[in-house]
């Protein structure tokens, strides 16, 4: 799911996701209701109009970026009092009104609110952060009361502690809610724990309702989570690496600025059927992102989003004709290669 933090797939246009295959888009709950205020996108007549996207978007609760950018948080169990990273205020998100912010914007797929703890931490904290992702969990279900348009997913939390993470799997079960998320991974963890941690969800969460790994990944994290039962994923690499030329092909991971590519005419990735591999070479989008010109940054992201849309395409074939794991495989030896 390409990330619109702010309302927008940084580069692309609606038109150019629509043209990729985009099925669904991101939009941040905590940036949203900073800037331009959820007040403002429900008058617009929510997300889906103020941004022009006639298919499936997908909001998150803000839990996360109150634990990553807010400059000063204090966690109580009513909820998070929390300063702005843009002017400083302060501001207090609890699950009921985060609901309430999700509900205005109208995303189609929303999150509960959840404490995301850092990584490293103790389990001591991590123990005491999932008894309030689990107490506001339940409120927020509680507060909910659009379920004929929106379904909100449950956030699985634990760190990297397998007893914790059954123990949430199994309350959110118990709450019913429509999907889950695996959140509080990608956080600074190895991907070994990562994996472990997804391998260790499967045979609990439920095999009928959607999995989200929160903020994975890479190719290869994608494919290897695919494998551990994984549906949906989002990440800001792929459109944050292309603006600074690092660009995802079937044969690896690319750096376009590199001195080799100046004299190369030839396109990005010839397999590729993207705009930018169709009609322009390696040497002209090596020159633009070398003049930081926002072309450059246009034509890397839509051809490293088409990438990651094309990868998921051929993983739903492969897992449609019972041959995922040779999939996989052969696909996993050539994504780290650097060319």
């Amino acid at each position: 799911m390409p990330v619109g933090t702010v309302g927008s797939v940084k580069a692309m246009s609606p038109l150019e996701l629509n043209e990729i295959q985009a099925q669904i888009i991101l939009g941040n709950t905590y940036h949203l209701y900073l800037r331009p205020g959820h007040e403002i996108i429900q008058k617009a007549g929510g997300l889906h109009k103020f941004v022009n996207w006639n298919k499936p978007m997908l909001t998150d609760s803000g839990g996360f970026q109150v634990m990553s950018l807010s400059a000063l948080r204090k966690i109580t169990k009513e909820g998070v009092k929390f300063q702005s990273h843009i002017d400083g205020s302060y501001h207090m998100f609890t699950p009921e009104r985060v609901i309430e912010i999700e509900q205005a914007i109208g995303a189609d797929i929303i999150m509960s609110f959840d404490e995301c703890p850092p990584y490293p931490t103790t389990r001591e904290y991590v123990e005491k952060s999932l008894k309030l992702t689990l107490n506001w969990a339940e409120r927020g279900k509680r507060a909910f009361t659009n379920a004929e348009n929106q379904a909100l997913f449950g956030i699985v939390q634990g760190g990297v502690y397998e007893d914790l993470r059954e123990k949430c799997a199994l309350e959110l079960i118990d709450m019913d809610f429509p999907g889950y998320s695996i959140g509080g991974l990608a956080v600074g963890e190895n991907k070994e724990d990562m994996h472990r941690i997804t391998a260790f969800l499967n045979p609990i969460l439920p095999t009928h309702k959607p999995r989200y790994l929160m903020g994975v990944g890479t190719p290869a994290d994608l494919l290897n989570n695919i494998a551990n039962g994984v549906d949906m994923f989002d990440c800001v690499m792929p459109t944050r690496n292309a603006r600074k030329g690092s660009i995802f092909t079937r044969n690896g991971k690319m750096i376009i600025k590199a001195a080799r590519f100046k004299e190369d005419f030839g396109p990005i990735d010839p397999e590729c059927t993207c705009y930018t591999c169709r009609n322009f070479s390696r040497a002209y989008v090596r020159h633009l992102i070398n003049m930081k010109e926002i072309l450059g940054m246009r034509l890397t992201t839509i051809h490293s989003l088409h990438f990651y849309q094309e990868l998921m395409q051929m993983a739903r074939l492969a897992i449609q004709e019972d041959r995922y794991q040779s999939f996989m495989t052969e696909m996993l030896k050539v994504l780290d290669n650097i060319i």
